[in-house]
């Protein structure tokens, strides 16, 4: 830690320093004319892309993101860089997915010296308590990975309504100058984020409740299974994180079940590796859904890409998944 603060104090240092470095240039009353004009964006620190997305569409060109976690990086094992930490120092606001999601956050902000508010998006969403669970025993892998409640809450759209409200109440508290705008923006993505949900809805109105049954590389897609009625079969990392591993008698049993219920496919996840699930369809003798098909469970895709955004990669699982099971 005191490395980090150590790094902290050099980074604001430099910083400082070409501030004022630039405050002596002979540019003139041109320069700061033009800086006069343009009003300052609002410093906003959020640490995953789903998070960072979502402050995107609701603050628009009156705010500066920085995003912490890259994409297609695994959130339940990330640690924050020195640029992390002096992103956060400087930032007026920062947001998190938060029930326990970010459990590096709270020592990162203490470290950096950060003022500013912490906004945690997950407030008023209704969580989940822990995994799924399919026999004895397994109810205990909540505690273990170190979750009491499932994190992964951007999988309903419904509580992520209820995430890019906190973040717009958020940012207008920062910047009251700009509150309409923050408001204007909120209504707009709601709609958005209103016809996922019923687009959504009816893709899988058009897939037999029979054929609704998933697997995939972690137990990460809890919110949109319960809220679009499918099955979970079972997943290859038996927990909300991505730190446990099957045991033998697991892995027979989820070979079991996927052919004992018929599953059709199992698929990976755009921030985990394939190999267990690639073993797993072998032994069930089922098709594994990957690659560019790949399922977006803890990250989004890459920027510029429509799998970048939140919409985007929500609508790219639902595609995906309904197309790899009505096959």
């Amino acid at each position: 830690m005191k490395n980090r603060k150590s790094l902290l104090g050099i980074a604001v240092a430099a910083a400082g320093a070409v501030v004022l470095a630039g405050c002596g240039s002979g540019d003139g009353a041109e320069a700061g004319a033009t800086e006069a004009s343009a009003a300052p964006k609002l410093a906003v620190v959020a640490t995953t892309p789903e998070v960072a997305d979502f402050v995107r569409n609701i603050g628009g060109d009156a705010v500066s993101v920085t995003q912490i976690i890259k994409p297609n990086v695994d959130p339940h094992d990330f640690e924050p860089t020195p640029a992390d930490i002096k992103a956060i120092a400087e930032a007026k606001v920062v947001v998190k997915n938060g029930v326990g999601l970010e459990e590096w956050l709270d020592r990162t902000v203490e470290a950096s010296g950060f003022q500013g508010d912490v906004v945690d998006s997950s407030a008023g969403v209704k969580l989940r308590e822990g995994g799924h669970e399919h026999e004895e025993g397994e109810e205990e892998h909540a505690e273990e990975d170190g979750h009491e409640h499932d994190p992964h809450i951007w999988h309903d759209p419904r509580n992520a309504k209820i995430m890019v409200t906190n973040i717009e109440k958020g940012l207008a508290a920062a910047d009251p100058s700009q509150a309409s705008a923050f408001a204007s923006n909120l209504t707009s993505y709601g709609k958005e984020l209103d016809k996922l949900d019923a687009d959504n809805e009816a893709a899988f109105a058009k897939l037999p409740a029979a054929d609704r049954k998933l697997v995939t590389n972690h137990d990460a897609l809890g919110y949109y299974i319960d809220r679009y009625k499918l099955e979970f079969v079972g997943s290859a990392i038996p927990s909300l994180d991505t730190s446990a591993e099957l045991s033998a008698k697991q892995l027979s049993d989820l070979v079991a079940r996927i052919k004992a219920t018929g599953t059709k496919a199992i698929f990976t996840e755009s921030s985990l590796p394939p190999k267990t699930v690639e073993a797993i369809a072998q032994q069930a003798g089922v098709k594994v859904i990957g690659g560019e098909d790949a399922l977006y469970g803890d990250s989004l895709g890459e920027p510029g890409t429509p799998e970048g955004t939140y919409l985007g990669a929500e609508r790219h699982n639902t595609e995906v998944i309904v197309a790899g099971l009505g096959g």
